[in-house]
């Protein structure tokens, strides 16, 4: 007995010398360090491996090389919109870009995100509204199709677009296709066998080295992108699965945003691609060749920055520019998202903005996909409900939307939810657009969504039952590591 007792003893030391190490070191926010300290007190040594699978930091290690884009002029164009913003001269095309030239400034800065002025944007609500757009464009491709998903689902749907993927490929059309390993996880590279026969290049992002064990597993590429010949992009929050057609009865009918866009962002989507794939590529890399990059010849004039966030990085980019719009609304801000885990910056510019007179609205689903994100959006919800905003909870299937409106003149779509994940630990992208036609019939959208909701108010909130209120306080003292 004693001698389990030292075990146990010399054990428990071990895990809390290891917490301190690798916690304390590596500088975690203050929310994530309690939240593994927890996990670490509960379980020790289970908690250590735990650790090491979900608690890595990504930020200091060198993911994406970005030497080659020297090679096609992108880091000059960012240097010069930079000074040119800085000594005020910059060639703005419409009043709202000039309006929000320090957002602008900001994304440049943090995310050498360019501004680009001459597109066309098309947003889609409906799943088959979007893929047949998509499989248009496909058909219509004459050099490269790029896509990139989270979930590539082996399915009617899928494949419906690998059946057209390898038809371009035998026409001489170079297709790439990368996913994320877990996002895909049921989907075997054996799908993608008659596509790979025609020539076309599969990868997979983060997968595992070692059978049935994934070091990397709380990082995922969460990103949605499709380039078509250097000349439009899609982005948004649609993945590849019958689901997001609303064939799945667990959730109905699927509401989401995605953008279609013809113009030069699809240049930046390009960039980001292409950086993604040569690191998940170990021999098929692509150059930054001029085929992938052509001259711009867009008649559009919506002003467009594709911002990209990543575990890699030290800011957190997108949600950055989230706070930012939040703090420059004057009269409202809709938001739409599945999950809403803020940290104290978002949730406070939003109290703050509630507080001084801005209506805002934020639209969650009526059902959980995960339920302790579930219950921890409800934690947080409750607090904004305090402050005045108001709360509308989604019934017509489920709601996965990624977006944001302020004022009906700026506006945001992408892979980001409002959570912890979206902001630290997956690789996403958002088109931030400075366009007030594209703001507006977002924004009109909104409230037509609203018709299809339910209003929760702080009476309501306060009479939820005690279960409830136990999930919700489990759900939120995890929340910095769901």
């Amino acid at each position: 007995m004693s001698i389990l007792s030292a075990l146990l003893g010399v054990l428990f030391f071990l895990n809390l010398i290891l917490a301190a190490v690798i916690i304390f070191l590596e500088r975690k926010d203050a929310g994530a360090t309690w939240a593994w300290l927890m996990v670490l007190f509960f379980i020790p040594f289970l908690g250590f491996i735990l650790y090491l699978v979900f608690g890595q930091n990504l930020s200091r290690k060198r993911l994406f090389d970005w030497e080659d884009m020297k090679k096609i002029g992108i880091e000059g164009l960012i240097h010069n919109q930079i000074r040119s913003l800085k000594e005020h001269r910059f060639p703005f095309k419409n009043e709202i870009a000039f309006r929000y030239q320090d957002l602008i400034y900001m994304h440049l800065i943090n995310n050498e995100a360019l501004l680009t002025q001459d597109n066309e944007v098309t947003f889609y609500t409906h799943g088959e509204d979007k893929f047949e757009a998509l499989l248009e464009d496909i058909e219509a491709a004459v050099d490269h199709i790029h896509i990139q998903y989270y979930i590539f689902k082996k399915d009617q749907l899928g494949m419906r677009i690998l059946k057209k993927l390898t038809e371009k490929a035998k026409k001489g059309v170079k297709v790439r296709v990368l996913y994320d390993e877990m996002g895909s996880r049921r989907t075997r590279r054996g799908f993608f066998r008659d596509l790979l026969s025609a020539g076309g290049e599969v990868e997979v992002f983060f997968p595992s080295k070692i059978p049935f064990i994934n070091l990397r597993l709380n990082y995922r590429n969460h990103r949605k992108l499709v380039i078509i010949d250097g000349k439009v992009g899609y982005v948004g929050g649609f993945n590849i699965g019958d689901e997001y057609l609303g064939l799945n009865p667990r959730f109905g009918y699927w509401r989401d945003t995605h953008l279609r866009i013809a113009g030069s962002s699809a240049l930046a989507m390009q960039t980001r691609f292409i950086l993604d794939w040569n690191q998940a590529s170990r021999s098929k890399k692509i150059s930054y060749d001029l085929r992938y990059f052509p001259p711009p010849s867009f008649t559009g004039d919506a002003g467009v920055q594709i911002v990209t966030c990543g575990p890699d990085s030290e800011w957190e980019q997108i949600k950055n520019g989230y706070i930012k719009m939040i703090s420059s609304a004057k009269e409202s801000i809709y938001i739409q998202t599945p999950y809403f885990i803020p940290d104290v910056s978002l949730l406070d510019s939003l109290r703050i903005a509630s507080l001084t007179g801005v209506d805002v609205r934020i639209m969650i689903p009526n059902k959980p996909d995960h339920l302790f994100v579930y219950w921890a959006t409800y934690s947080y919800i409750g607090e904004l409900l305090k402050a005045g905003a108001k709360i509308y909870i989604y019934d017509n299937g489920f709601i996965h939307a990624k977006t944001i409106v302020v004022d009906e003149v700026i506006s945001s779509v992408g892979t980001a939810n409002i959570d912890v994940r979206s902001f630290r630990l997956n690789f996403e992208v958002n088109a931030f657009l400075y366009d007030q036609a594209l703001s507006e019939g977002l924004g009109v959208v909104f409230r037509k969504d609203i018709e299809k909701s339910r209003e929760l108010t702080l009476e309501d909130y306060h009479q939820r039952p005690l279960t409830i209120k136990v999930k919700e306080s489990i759900s939120r003292l995890l929340s910095p590591i769901l």
